[in-house]
């Protein structure tokens, strides 16, 4: 048993251990000894263990040599041993039964082995079979089936199959289909590069193509498509076949159409709206040394139509607008937009020489046609601003905001016409809208000063008051003069500021030199804007300051012109009653300029009038009519107890003429320049009489 275990444990694999081995052949050892040592010998026993050596997987090419080898060395010597004889005859039987049950065994071990194989060969044949017939099934469901077109195509292009999806997409029936070949579908205007993918998939140099395909339906309209093509190979990798797959995507891209005219167009008009407008402006100003025309539209007064007649007939009167300027101007080519409410833009390409002005001519002229909206008859007008430039100068932001403000130069102008950009007027709107944001921060800086012209009595030359002329020392434009910045001091509010201000500084000059020369009675004259002569808080910030300065009221003097002294429908203003209450003398500014009323004269507590500088000035010629006007005017005015001053005199002449016409005081370059109250100071001593 020892020799027998021996070979068999040689190395290899083996589903029992050395100890499972070793116990397994001592007891198949002792079983054959058993079977020698009966008479007759036990085949039977013999063969069982030939048997079991099968069953316990002793199956390598040596296993069976080296078993026999075992029994032939050592079994006879065990039945001689046992008393067993003829011990030889007894040992071949017993190996010959050994080796007949492990053949026997291997035998039916392989058979069944085989038949396995073969049982397993036909469940998988058939599951295969079950297979493809199901893979061809679902693919025939999802062929016919399906919503998306699939056409199958050989390599000439004839299509071999299509299913109901892609023939009833284009009107015809498989069969008819069928007889079409792909190159019927191949259209002039294609997209470019879209058939050579397609010949790049037949030749096998591409496995698929993805293209957005249009096809002409049977009955004539066309049909938007997302298309897919494969290629399909046979089993050497050989191009075989093509499959079209096709989405309808018509109605798809319909709606991409309706919402990009949506996200491009006004809703209300048509036109085009700002996206498209800035759109086509950077196009435009994609084309180096290019020029744009631009001709920006308000309708004047639209909002009273709103007001009035209610924004549905507004809407109406709109669209009736805009065909009437899409119409004057697309036979030209021209790009009409609304930039939103009642404005619009037309963009000209390259404009050749005088094209906007008559283009502004046009649309004016076509716009002056009364329009009729429900039961209204409508007559509008416009105002239009135009630029012309090189794009190369300037940005689409740029321009647009040029001809938004050149369009309000029209309006200001008068509405119902055009203006055209002018830089230095722009410029100018660029320094008035510095000044009205830096007025407030030039208060608190305190750059503004005021300066002094002394007023003179004509009859002898003497001093007998000053006026107050504010200047604004500005940190970047320099030193201005009143007219730069009162009109805009006065539009933005901060005239109020301002007025206190130079008020505050004129009346403590004022008090400080009458309280040195007590009797010189110097009054001092300020200028009040219309926003401050109605201003609530007037009177009593006067009342302040001369309480705070200490001077008497009768030695200030407020200048304001006709439109500061009288309020709504000619009425005076309550404030100016209130201040000459106070004892303070009221003179009217820049009297004689433009149309006087001179009705309001006798009903308002005045003390003087300032002849407008116009009048004064002329007096220097030779004109006798503009003498006897002031003339006139002086005689008016003191029959009614006013003194009269005149302003602006710069020559002798106009002085002689003032005295000859009896008026009381006169200012000007002729006596003094205005200046700092330190000079104005040094100067009253020699001033005065």
């Amino acid at each position: 048993m020892s020799a027998w275990a021996t070979d068999l444990a040689r190395p290899v694999y083996r589903p029992m251990s050395r100890v499972e081995l070793r116990r397994y052949l001592r007891w198949a050892a002792l079983r054959l000894a058993a079977a020698s040592a009966t008479d007759p010998v036990d085949t039977d026993t013999a063969r069982a263990v030939g048997v079991s050596l099968v069953d316990n997987d002793l199956l390598d090419g040596e296993d069976l040599p080296s078993t026999v080898s075992a029994l032939c060395t050592h079994l006879p010597a065990v039945a001689a041993g046992l008393g067993v004889g003829p011990a030889m005859p007894a040992a071949r039987a017993v190996m010959s039964a050994v080796v007949a049950g492990y053949a026997g065994r291997m035998r039916d071990r392989i058979l069944t082995e085989q038949e396995m194989v073969r049982q397993a060969e036909v469940r998988a044949r058939k599951q295969t079979q079950d297979a493809l017939l199901s893979s061809e099934a679902r693919f025939r469901a999802i062929f016919e089936n399906s919503g998306i077109g699939i056409g199958i195509a050989d390599m000439t292009g004839r299509i071999v199959d299509a299913n109901e999806a892609f023939a009833s997409m284009l009107g015809y029936t498989i069969e008819e289909f069928c007889t079409i070949n792909v190159t019927d579908f191949v259209y002039p205007d294609d997209a470019q590069g879209m058939w050579e993918l397609y010949e790049d998939i037949i030749a096998g140099n591409s496995e698929f193509a993805r293209v957005e395909k249009r096809y002409r339906h049977r009955s004539g309209g066309m049909v938007w498509t997302d298309l897919t093509a494969s290629l399909i190979r046979d089993a050497n990798g050989a191009p075989l076949y093509t499959v079209a797959m096709a989405e309808d995507a018509t109605t798809r891209r319909e709606l991409q159409a309706r919402l990009r005219h949506q996200a491009t167009h006004d809703p209300l008009t048509g036109l085009a709206n700002r996206t498209m407008v800035n759109d086509r402006l950077d196009e435009l100003f994609a084309r180096p040394g290019g020029r744009i025309g631009v001709c920006y539209l308000d309708v004047d007064n639209f909002k009273v139509v709103n007001d009035r007649l209610g924004h549905v007939v507004g809407d109406k009167l709109l669209l009736a607008l805009s065909c009437r300027l899409h119409s004057s101007v697309s036979g030209r080519g021209h790009l009409v937009g609304r930039m939103g409410g009642d404005e619009f833009v037309i963009l000209v390409e390259d404009p050749p020489d005088g094209e906007l002005a008559d283009l502004a001519d046009t649309v004016l002229a076509a716009l002056a046609v009364p329009i009729d909206v429900d039961e209204h008859r409508l007559v509008v007008s416009a105002s239009i601003g135009v630029v012309e430039t090189c794009v190369d100068n300037t940005t689409p932001a740029d321009v647009l905001a040029s001809a938004d403000v050149t369009l309000y130069w029209a309006k200001a102008d008068g509405r119902n016409r055009w203006a055209r950009y002018d830089p230095e007027r722009a410029a100018g709107d660029i320094t008035r809208y510095t000044l009205s944001t830096t007025l407030s921060a030039g208060l608190e800086r305190d750059e503004f000063e005021v300066e002094y012209q002394p007023i003179v009595r004509l009859a002898d030359s003497g001093v007998v008051g000053v006026e107050a002329l504010v200047r604004w020392n500005h940190p970047t434009l320099g030193r201005l003069g009143p007219d730069r910045f009162i009109e805009v001091a006065e539009e933005t509010g901060a005239i109020v500021p301002l007025g206190r201000h130079v008020l505050r500084e004129a009346c403590t000059r004022a008090a400080e030199w009458n309280a040195a020369h007590p009797g010189a009675d110097l009054f001092v004259s300020v200028n009040l804007a219309v926003r401050q002569a109605h201003d609530p808080g007037l009177v009593s910030d006067v009342a302040d300051i001369l309480a705070e300065t200490g001077l008497p009221a009768r030695l200030l003097q407020l200048e304001l012109t006709e439109s500061a002294l009288l309020g709504p429908a000619g009425r005076p203003v309550d404030a100016i009653s209130a201040l000459a209450g106070l004892g303070i003398h009221i003179a009217v500014d820049d009297f004689g300029t433009g149309y006087s009323n001179l009705g309001y004269l006798p009903r308002l507590p005045l003390h003087s009038l300032k002849l407008a500088g116009v009048l004064v000035e002329g007096l220097r010629g030779p004109d006798e009519g503009a003498g006897r006007i002031v003339t006139s005017l002086v005689a008016l005015a003191q029959s009614l107890g006013l003194t009269v001053t005149g302003e602006g005199v710069e020559t002798t002449a106009q002085a002689a003429q003032l005295r000859g016409a009896r008026c009381d005081y006169a200012q000007g370059w002729l006596y003094a320049h205005a200046a700092p109250w330190n000079q104005v100071v040094a100067d009253l001593a020699r001033l005065r009489r």
